[in-house]
């Protein structure tokens, strides 16, 4: 997977049903995606929160990216505009020091960033799912697509690829089967929750669900889904 920024509970929820967890730091960056932003709610309604970047090449990977000079002042407004929208929030007093502990990392490296805050959240949740990085991993990483996943797979002696239901119309079943992998595809059932006394705004970032809900009970639905 891609690294995302405090990403929505779906990709926790194939965090913790897999064994091991490859993310990509060896992946191009792409604009208005999930790398550097997500979605949180605000007044009722979602809005999102960004890390800012250095300006740089549209063509270099995750890895090289880097957040702005200016980010030690934005990461405060950042803080600011969370605090701003869930201080009456139940988990508040619990959850916020959690993002001042991640968004303070001093890391200025995207890919550092975001991987220190998958992993921060992951030890909140107790996902004990082996994570590892992509380029550590000894594949020929020119490969594409399906190719280069079925490769992760081999080289890490998998017999079992699970990918977000989003992929179910790019990779083909029977190539993996012919490669020994039985390839199945994670689907998020949707969870709702109070969010103050407006309606549900579903799908925003881990961090809505986890102001709103128990660790235990966020917990509980980090197995809502099914293996389609």
């Amino acid at each position: 997977m891609q690294p995302y920024f405090i990403p929505y509970i779906g990709y926790f929820q194939l965090m913790n049903a897999v064994d091991v967890f490859v993310v990509y730091d060896n992946i191009k960056f792409t604009k208005k995606g999930w790398i550097n932003r997500n979605r949180i709610l605000s007044n009722g309604k979602d809005e999102y929160v960004t890390l800012p970047l250095k300006s740089d090449s549209d063509y270099l990977d995750v890895v090289q990216r880097h957040l702005s000079d200016q980010f030690i002042e934005e990461r405060k407004k950042l803080l600011r505009k969370i605090e701003g929208s869930y201080k009456k929030a139940p988990q508040f007093q619990t959850v916020f020091p959690l993002m001042e502990r991640i968004m303070n990392y001093d890391d200025k490296n995207l890919f550092g960033f975001i991987h220190h805050s998958l992993t921060t959240l992951c030890d909140f949740l107790s996902i004990n799912t082996e994570i590892k990085i992509s380029s550590t991993v000894a594949i020929d990483h020119s490969l594409k697509s399906q190719e280069k996943v079925i490769a992760f797979c081999k080289a890490l002696s998998a017999d079992e690829y699970i990918n977000p239901i989003g992929g179910l119309e790019l990779y083909n079943r029977a190539d993996f089967s012919g490669s020994g992998i039985s390839l199945q595809f994670l689907q998020s059932e949707m969870v709702s929750y109070a969010q103050f006394n407006h309606e549900f705004v579903p799908w925003l970032s881990i961090l809505d669900v986890l102001m709103f809900n128990s660790v235990e009970g966020t917990q509980d639905m980090l197995r809502s889904f099914k293996f389609v």
